[in-house]
């Protein structure tokens, strides 16, 4: 098996097309096509059900998929560590996060490493953290900013940012402006404006919610902090937020979330184990130490460095 036969299998299954896979990776089609046959009888199973319009995994392909990705992303990083034994640092850093993250400001520390770092090509990918969680320990990602989805792993590690308390945000003129903490018991019957599920304040709200065994219903789903703020301002519904989203319209009234068991909205940096980071992370995460950067806290929260 050889790295080549990975790769090119790899941006089959992404592009889920082999003309498309051909053209990015500047060869013939019938070469990767011949690529992905050899592959296919080194492993005794078909990898792709191929159709006139698309190509999608078998399950074989599927697992194959998590392992390629992972090796691939090992041979990316002893690249990069011959280079930085040699004084340079070049490659790529794979950054994602979740939007508004708290704990942390994404763009002066990404202006920061490319000062720093001209030759390391930055991309940056926003999602839920859920999905962030699994490219972080599948090898497509260098490392996440996001909130905590689940324990550490032999592919996942995450250093905590801070943590802080959720808070219910509502119209001016909505029954619980101008009162004190609520219950997820009194909000039973509300209307709520929420993200995406994978994002993380909802999966924090959820399982507030779920510990008290409370229904709740979500009318509005977006995917963004300010839509949800305007659906809020204009009394499409009420949100339980982070604190620090609260303070983005001082004019929402914001009362805390009181539930029997305590569920903060807690931020992390999720990397793979050390011996998997790459030199661009680990770079990249002491940033957060220097004093070229202050890095926003809310609440209590600790410092961290790769």
């Amino acid at each position: 098996m050889e790295l080549r036969h990975l790769q090119h299998f790899v941006a089959v299954a992404e592009d889920q097309h082999f003309t498309r896979a051909a053209e990015r990776l500047m060869v013939s089609q019938s070469g990767l096509s011949a690529s992905i046959r050899a592959l296919e009888r080194e492993l005794r199973a078909p990898l792709f059900v191929r159709t006139t319009r698309r190509v999608t995994l078998t399950e074989a392909g599927r697992a194959l998929l998590t392992e390629a990705e992972r090796i691939l992303a090992q041979v990316r990083a002893a690249h990069d560590a011959v280079a930085a034994v040699q004084g340079v640092l070049r490659g790529t850093l794979s950054l994602g996060t979740e939007q508004c993250i708290a704990g942390v400001h994404v763009a002066p520390l990404l202006a920061e490493f490319r000062r720093r770092h001209p030759d390391v090509e930055i991309r940056l990918r926003q999602a839920g953290s859920g999905a962030l969680a699994e490219d972080v320990a599948a090898g497509r990602l260098d490392l996440a900013f996001a909130v905590t989805t689940r324990a550490d792993t032999e592919q996942l590690r995450s250093l905590p940012l801070t943590r802080e308390p959720m808070t219910v945000v509502c119209h001016p003129s909505h029954r619980l402006a101008g009162g004190g903490p609520v219950t997820p018991y009194e909000l039973g019957g509300e209307a709520f404006v929420d993200f995406h599920p994978d994002w993380g304040p909802r999966r924090t709200t959820d399982a507030a919610f779920a510990a008290a065994r409370v229904q709740r219903t979500v009318t509005l789903e977006v995917n963004d902090v300010h839509s949800l703020l305007d659906l809020v301002e204009e009394g499409l519904g009420i949100a339980v937020v982070p604190r620090h989203f609260a303070h983005k319209r001082p004019a929402l009234p914001a009362l805390p979330l009181k539930a029997d068991t305590e569920t903060p909205y807690e931020t992390v940096a999720m990397l793979p184990p050390p011996e998997a980071t790459s030199p661009a992370a680990r770079a990249f995460m002491s940033l957060l130490d220097t004093e070229v950067l202050a890095v926003e806290t809310v609440g209590s929260s600790a410092r961290i460095s790769g």
